[in-house]
Parts: C-alpha cells; structure tokens; sequence
C-alpha cells in the first residue's frame, strides 16, 4: 500500500464514495461522533454519507432523539447516536472537564457559581421544557450567576460536559436546550476498557487508515489510552506500514475508487479528524481552510484530495454555490462539482446554481 491510498480508502470508510446508509442514525452511530460546531455544516455532514436523505430528514432525527448534539469530546459540538452519548460523555470528558476547571476561575466562576447553575438550569427545565440559550440566561441572571464576556456559554458547555443538559431542536433559527436525563432515557451503559475498544473500532473503522496520533487528536484520549483501546480492538482491525508510518483500519473497508467531487462543510470529518491531513491535503494549502482561529472553512475535494474551498448563497428559489479553486480547475472536475453542487441542492430541498 502506498501513501496515495489513504486518501481512497478514507474516502470509501467514511461512506463518501461507499455505500451509504439509510438513516441519520446509522451514519452517524457508525462514525462514532460527526462535528456539528457548524449546525447547519454538521447536518450536511451526516446528509453526505447517507442515501440521498434530506435536510429536514436529519432534523427529524434530532427531534425524534435519534442523535443528540452536544460536547462529547475536545471542547467541541459533535452530533452522536442517543445511545452511546453517556459512554462517550464518561469516557472522554474527564480531561475536559479538567481544562475548564483551569479556564473557569479566569473568567469569574468557581464551584458555588456551577452549583447554583446546576439548580437553576434543573428546575427551569424539569418536566420536558426546552429552553433558548437566551432565556436560559435570563434565569441564571435573575438567580445572580453572571454570564457576560462569555461566562454563559462556558457554564452551559460545562453543564452539558457534565451530561446535565444536551441540545434539543431548534425553535425557528435558535437552538434549544433539555435535561440530557429527560432527552435521552435509554442509553447504552460501556465503561472503562470496553469503552476504549469500542471508541477505538469505531474510529478506525469509519476513518482508516488513520495513526495513533490521529486517533488520540480525534478524541481528546491520552496517548497511554489510546494505545490501549486499539490493542483491545485488534482483532476487528489490520494494520499497514504506509512509508514509515503505522495506520490502522478495518479489513472490511470498501475497495471504491477516489473519483468523483465533494462538497464539505466545515469541519468535516475527512479534513478535521486527523492530526495529520497531508495525505488529503497539500501543506501549502493549509492557511487556505483555517482561518487562524481553527475555523476549517466549507471544501471542495475532487478525486480525494481538497482543491478549493466553497461558499453558498442562500437566494429565494436556488442556492448559489461558487467553488474557489486553489488551481484552476480541470473540465472534468468543473462537471463533477456540478453534480455535487445538484446533491447538496437535493438535500435542502432546493436548485443549486454553481457560479
């Protein structure tokens, strides 16, 4: 195998070019976690590897509580299966939860002020309420917790970390919050080293062939942990020296070819869930998709490897989609971004126009 194959074989595990799965769900139970800091992004991100599903069909997972957005890992939003939301909440936010305890004093709060929002934030959505963040401020200000200059949003993140709220459904354009216990009443119990062989054989499995360092960027684990999840998960796994470097993946990944062109939203998991992205991406392109404060813009990959970046539009009757190339581009990836750009308008719902 050479280093040429990694970018095909991470197109056909993570279902790009692969056949695609039926339901949100599966897609993304079968991921592990898809980043959703980008909400809009991330339901797109589920739609790609799915069967031609629509926007508001993802939305309707959420609403059914099929997948739960919230902080799993890394400090950052992730849509994961209901199911597996408190294993992961357990296994991997401890160290987060650490860092914040590091963060929070910085900022005016200490265990009295998390206290008190615990308090606020149970009372105010017992019995199934969903709360706007906004009003969800106004109560911890009435109750005299302060959540200016950021100190709202790191106590709601941190409640969430602590598996105490989740993100519900949206009302109109504004996200709402619920207690995770009343969201999610069914959800698979896995602790200790049955966790980190599941983390594992789900990571490598959805994103081979990936390094241990991939993997240990990916879920925020340590090294140690990381290490030990994959020796649990070997016998579901192989292993490939590619120019050095040791990957792992499943002996079950399909053998598709890197042909065809995608448009990525941002943060998608073929770019952002790897520490090293050179096989998919040019270095000297680096700067092109993070904006210098870890914002990895919309991509455009043809043949598996990002060349451009894309924008939309949204407009009364169409969306816009205009692609900006790294290099110009060649006729044949001008047809395939058409064909994707005409994906993404069936997915919300609507004609997309290539500018």
């Amino acid at each position: 195998m050479k280093n040429s194959d990694i970018a095909r074989l991470r197109l056909a595990s993570q279902r790009l070019t692969a056949t695609k799965f039926d339901t949100p769900v599966e897609a993304v139970r079968f991921m592990g976690a898809v980043q959703a800091q980008d909400y809009a992004g991330g339901l797109w991100g589920v739609g790609l590897r799915t069967a031609n599903l629509t926007e508001r069909a993802v939305e309707r997972a959420i609403a059914e509580r099929q997948i739960v957005r919230t902080w799993p890992m890394r400090r950052t939003l992730h849509f994961v299966a209901a199911e597996d939301v408190r294993w992961m909440l357990e296994l991997l936010t401890p160290r987060v939860l650490r860092a914040y305890s590091l963060r929070s004093p910085q900022i005016g709060l200490d265990a009295s002020v998390f206290a008190r929002s615990r308090k606020v934030l149970t009372r105010a959505l017992a019995g199934g309420k969903q709360l706007q963040r906004t009003v969800i401020y106004e109560r911890l200000e009435a109750a005299g917790v302060p959540t200016a200059e950021g100190r709202g949003l790191h106590i709601v993140a941190r409640l969430a970390i602590e598996g105490l709220i989740c993100y519900a459904v949206r009302e109109g354009k504004q996200p709402t919050f619920a207690l995770l216990d009343e969201w999610v009443t069914a959800a698979r119990r896995l602790e200790g080293d049955e966790a980190l062989a599941e983390l594992a054989r789900r990571y490598f499995t959805s994103h081979g062939p990936a390094s241990v360092q991939d993997f240990v960027w990916w879920s925020g684990l340590t090294a140690s942990d990381a290490r030990a999840g994959i020796e649990m998960a070997k016998p579901d796994l192989v292993q490939e020296v590619i120019e050095g470097q040791r990957y792992w993946l499943s002996p079950s990944t399909p053998d598709a070819k890197a042909a065809g062109a995608y448009l990525l939203p941002p943060y998608d998991e073929y770019t952002v869930a790897y520490k090293d992205r050179s096989a998919v991406l040019d270095p000297s392109y680096n700067k092109r998709l993070n904006t210098g404060n870890g914002v990895f813009s919309p991509t455009v990959v043809v043949d598996g490897q990002v060349v451009g970046l894309w924008k939309r539009a949204p407009k009364k009757d169409a969306v816009v989609i205009t692609p900006t190339p790294f290099e110009e581009f060649s006729a044949a990836a001008r047809r395939a971004i058409k064909r994707a750009a005409s994906r993404y308008g069936e997915f919300l719902e609507t004609p997309a126009v290539v500018s």
